[in-house]
């Protein structure tokens, strides 16, 4: 078997080497409180877009610190009422993507709700200021302030907030929630869990945002993670608070918060993922204690998986 990482032995006992913070679900529940204290204000707005036996919109939604952010949120003219739905979670700088993807689950009477990521690609606001270098790179995005500034803690709190919306509508059936994404849309998949347990399944594919320092140890702090790199080459050269950025950073690396999902799991890695590296996913993966199930593919790297997201469509069809 290809080996780019650990051996898959050691893999599948490795539990991380990122620190966890010693007011993790403290900082976490706060962060909840907040996001349910804003007023939403959602409105729907009908897409441009049509197809035959669809209703696409535009969904908007007032998120923490007051920022508009928009999901495409799309039904079947007929349905079942209440209907499942699943949650999309796109890649990394990416957007929610086209809607014509989004129909194959309409076929079979779900409702689909697709995050833009407030400032990527899509059509969603970035309200936050902070201190530090926001040229490059959304991790490291209020690093240099409070944990409370990190775009990421913003981010997660979004894609929670909007399963709590559809979860709200009255043609959704909120006992029958799916996730799922790949890349940053795996990790997004895996944080919206942790913090909306009412999810049911979800299926994340070569995650992003796991193990931080491991991602380091490793010298793969380039590409998705170059940030990390040059975050310590402008503010800490020396790494003379090192442990206190990796600290700081545990707030929002998801393998922290893996151990709050109570979804059953389908995850798609491969072992030659070069850019999310296997054990950062592995660390992540050995936290989550429901019902959970790894496809390993051994010659594949960071890209889709060869019929990993056929599999995906028949897990969440189970809702159906």
């Amino acid at each position: 078997m290809p080996v780019l990482d650990m051996p898959i032995e050691e893999l599948r006992s490795y539990m991380g080497s990122s620190p966890r913070p010693v007011d993790f679900d403290s900082f976490w529940g706060d962060a909840l409180k907040e996001m349910r204290d804003v007023d939403p204000k959602v409105e729907l707005e009908p897409a441009k877009f049509k197809a035959p036996g669809a209703d696409c919109f535009n969904l908007f939604f007032t998120g923490v610190g007051g920022a508009r952010i928009r999901a495409k949120y799309l039904k079947p003219h007929k349905f079942s009422n209440p209907m499942p739905c699943v949650l999309q979670f796109h890649g990394y700088t990416a957007s929610s993507g086209e809607w014509f993807s989004k129909l194959a689950f309409l076929n079979m009477g779900m409702a689909v709700a697709a995050l833009d990521c407030r400032g990527q690609g899509g059509m969603s606001e970035d309200s936050g200021c902070v201190k530090g270098n926001t040229q490059q790179g959304h991790i490291i995005r209020g690093l240099s302030e409070s944990p409370e500034k990190l775009l990421f803690r913003q981010i997660f709190l979004d894609a929670a907030q909007l399963a709590g919306i559809v979860m709200s509508f009255s043609e959704i059936d909120e006992e029958r929630i799916a996730a799922m994404g790949g890349s940053q849309g795996g990790g997004l998949t895996l944080a919206c869990a942790a913090l909306e347990p009412g999810i049911k399944l979800i299926a994340p594919w070569v995650p992003f945002l796991c193990d931080y320092k491991r991602v380091w140890e490793m010298d793969l702090d380039v590409d998705a993670y170059l940030e990390l790199k040059k975050y310590f080459r402008m503010f800490d050269p020396l790494h003379e608070n090192e442990s206190e950025i990796f600290t700081r950073l545990g707030y929002i690396d998801v393998q922290n918060l893996a151990g709050r999902i109570k979804a059953e799991v389908l995850w798609g890695i491969g072992l030659l993922d070069s850019i999310c590296p296997p054990s950062t996913q592995f660390a992540a993966y050995n936290k989550i204690n429901s019902k959970k199930e790894m496809k390993v593919y051994p010659d594949f790297g960071h890209e889709g998986l060869s019929g990993f997201e056929d599999l995906a469509y028949q897990f969440i069809s189970r809702l159906c």
